[in-house]
């Protein structure tokens, strides 16, 4: 038995329920007469909705495969081996369950290096190897195919990318040292690193293509035929792949610093897995693939056995499972069909819905305001946005038209909305003007409508309390931009019923979004924890902490931005509005700042201006900062805001704002942003000990988004 063959099987007996792919082997002769070639097709016998993985007896089966056709070539009885995969994927790389119960450094070890021995071979045969990305092809499966001499790409490819930084690891099974050897460092940086840490950005066949990674490319419908046709061209010598000289001299070292810029705005130092694919990268300037390697597979290893991969995967699960079954959402056949939508405003949020709502429910989407310039204006955004996806090419023109024709715009409210099955509003922040909203809605629409609200923080319950039928009023919270974060939060009043939410989450799903069920609570999720958090960073600074030691304190999470740089974006009067609700509700931990009431005041738009190209603190803002003589450590500020947020969330899990501690999580990553590597936030609490100091106990449960005890 070989040493590979060891390593997988005790990596197997760790994980008996893996989901197992098959490596079948067929042959045939290929055109123009070039010979007698060997297919092996990577399959686990499920369609594409369960996508092709790698885990130990996965690699056994490939490397047992790889056994035959290396005898075959051995003996001359073939002239190229190529591999591909089931219909629309080839593959996605490791089985992430699998990579969960690891416990032990060594095991993690056995996995990296059974990986690469099962790989390399493909390079290692005596005769051309061929890789045929025909589908969606991730991590591994893209890593499998970087082993192989040549390889072609299908136009059709949705989704190609090396994701693992964004999820806590590095290219472990070649990606880090081969890839820059073939397309370059710099473009390397822009697969693993870049894109990585730019949301997991997805390349496309034609990007694959373009970057050098694949040396033909073909349509989808007869990609294989043609990539066979063209396999034979080039064992017959009639065509000749020619790839770009690497420079690996100055232009390498630069490709590396521009990878280490890139993390340190993304990450902040605070995850290891980008520096890492950054130093194997820099390291395979020589082309020692060997010492790439061994590189990748110990950082593999190291990164298995670290927090932010076992928070990466936990985030991964959230994103990807627990979001399609939101908890507590009701019996969707309760839900009912929505065949017009109407919205109450025509602001830019207000827009943003409409233009949604038509996208992606395909039906007429009515707008209404108090006066015919703001619906004309809003209407106008709608078609603008409209236009822009035309010229880019994301729609055609008779979509476009339809898309246009679907969204209009009416003072009448009971000519608008008579007919409608769903009704959202997105007026001013104040229960007064909702209300009034809602009960001249209620008024004109018929009895099955749903009536939703967009409101940030204000109670759903009592919105809905003086209609006659307040049963129908639910929740839905967009995050703004509203095309680009996932979130919604969808509230529960006190009297909402099954049918209404049922409805809610039907929507939501249709619009792609990824729904959480929330309670009728101040300011929800998101907004009751940035509120607290951004609270206590404006308390520290008006105690006397300068605002750079503020700002500062909180870089090692590793957040998409700064606290004061989230608040301009969100808009200062808008988070002195929450901060106000909040303190109305909690007024014993939610402080209204008088510096920021101050910023307000003046109109500022933030705390900083941009005059060098950096946020500088604005010197008018610094004039209006009334601060007292308490200075804190950079450490005791970070200290002091992890508490809190603890507290805060502790309080919330107690008073059943969502249902368990994955979805506080789910909230933050998916409407506000916060880093995959942090897991959202508690099992960044749970691992820096904030948790046991603040609550006495874990948020989480040891081995969920850490390594099992």
């Amino acid at each position: 038995m070989s040493t590979t063959t060891e390593l997988l099987k005790g990596a197997a007996e760790l994980f008996p329920d893996e989901v197992v792919t098959q490596a079948h082997v067929r042959h045939f002769d290929l055109p123009l007469g070039a010979g007698v070639f060997a297919l092996i097709t990577l399959d686990n016998g499920l369609d594409h909705t369960k996508p092709t993985t790698f885990g130990p007896q996965s690699l056994a089966n490939l490397d047992a495969a790889l056994d035959q056709v290396e005898a075959e070539a051995a003996a001359g009885k073939i002239v190229g081996v190529g591999v591909t995969g089931k219909p629309f994927i080839f593959a996605v790389g490791a089985d992430l369950k699998g990579v969960e119960l690891l416990g032990r450094h060594e095991d993690a070890v056995a996995i990296g290096k059974g990986g690469h021995d099962v790989f390399k071979r493909l390079s290692a045969l005596a005769v051309p190897t061929f890789a045929y990305y025909n589908g969606a092809a991730m991590g591994g499966g893209v890593e499998v195919g970087l082993h192989c001499s040549y390889r072609t790409v299908s136009k059709a490819i949705p989704a190609f990318s090396l994701p693992e930084v964004f999820l806590g690891l590095v290219p472990g099974w070649g990606g880090c040292a081969l890839l820059p050897n073939l397309i370059g460092a710099d473009r390397a940086v822009s697969v693993i690193i870049e894109n990585s840490l730019s949301q997991n950005r997805q390349l496309k066949g034609k990007q694959v293509f373009e970057l050098g990674i694949a040396d033909a490319i073909f349509e989808g419908a007869d990609f294989l035929e043609q990539s066979l046709l063209w396999t034979a061209s080039v064992l017959k010598g009639e065509t000749e792949v020619v790839r770009q000289e690497i420079d690996r001299g100055e232009g390498w070292d630069r490709a590396v610093e521009r990878g280490r810029a890139i993390a340190d705005s993304k990450v902040h130092g605070a995850a290891p897995a980008a520096y890492r694919a950054l130093d194997i990268i820099a390291a395979a300037k020589n082309g020692d693939l060997r010492q790439g390697f061994d590189a990748e597979t110990q950082a593999l290893a190291d990164l298995i056995m670290g927090g932010e991969l076992r928070s990466g995967i936990y985030s991964f699960n959230l994103v990807q499972k627990r979001a399609k079954r939101p908890a507590g959402a009701p019996d969707r056949s309760l839900a009912r069909p929505v065949t017009k939508v109407g919205v109450v405003g025509a602001g830019l949020m207000a827009s943003q819905l409409a233009l949604l709502f038509a996208r992606r429910l395909e039906v007429p989407v009515v707008l209404t305001d108090i006066d015919q310039e703001r619906i004309d204006k809003g209407v106008g955004y709608v078609h603008g946005e409209i236009d822009k996806l035309l010229a880019k090419g994301r729609i055609g023109q008779d979509k476009a038209n339809r898309l246009k024709a679907a969204v209009t715009g009416s003072l009448d409210k009971a000519a608008a909305f008579g007919d409608a099955d769903f009704v959202i509003e997105a007026v001013f922040e104040e229960m007064g003007v909702k209300q009034q909203v809602f009960a001249e809605v209620e008024a004109v629409v018929p009895a099955h409508t749903i009536l939703a609200t967009n409101t940030s923080s204000l109670s759903v319950s009592e919105m809905a309390s003086k209609l006659k039928h307040p049963e129908r009023v639910v929740g839905f919270h967009f995050f703004n931009p509203v095309a680009i974060l996932p979130l919604l939060e969808i509230v529960r009043g006190e009297r909402t019923d099954d049918a209404a939410l049922a409805t809610a989450f039907g929507v939501a799903k249709k619009l792609k979004k990824t729904a959480v069920l929330v309670k009728d609570a101040p300011a929800f999720v998101v907004n009751r924890i940035l509120t607290r958090f951004m609270g206590e960073i404006q308390n520290v600074i008006d105690e006397g902490t300068p605002v750079a030691t503020a700002e500062k304190a909180v870089e090692p999470l590793g957040l998409p931005m700064s606290p004061l740089v989230l608040l301009e974006l969100v808009g200062p009067a808008i988070g002195l509005h929450v901060s106000e609700t909040l303190n109305r509700a909690f007024p014993d931990r939610f402080t209204v700042s008088a510096n920021l009431a101050a910023v307000v005041k003046a109109g500022k738009r933030g705390f900083y201006v941009y005059d060098s190209g950096k946020p500088e603190l604005d010197p008018e803002v610094a004039a209006l900062l009334v601060q007292g003589d308490s200075v804190l450590t950079e450490e005791q500020v970070r200290d002091r805001v992890l508490d809190a947020v603890a507290q805060e969330i502790g309080l919330m899990l107690d008073e059943g704002v969502v249902a368990e501690a994955q979805d506080i999580d789910l909230c933050l990553i998916t409407g506000a942003g916060w880093p995959f590597h942090l897991g959202g936030i508690t099992p960044y609490l749970d691992r820096s000990g904030v948790s046991e100091r603040v609550l006495g106990k874990r948020f989480l449960a040891e081995g969920i988004a850490s390594v099992p005890a």
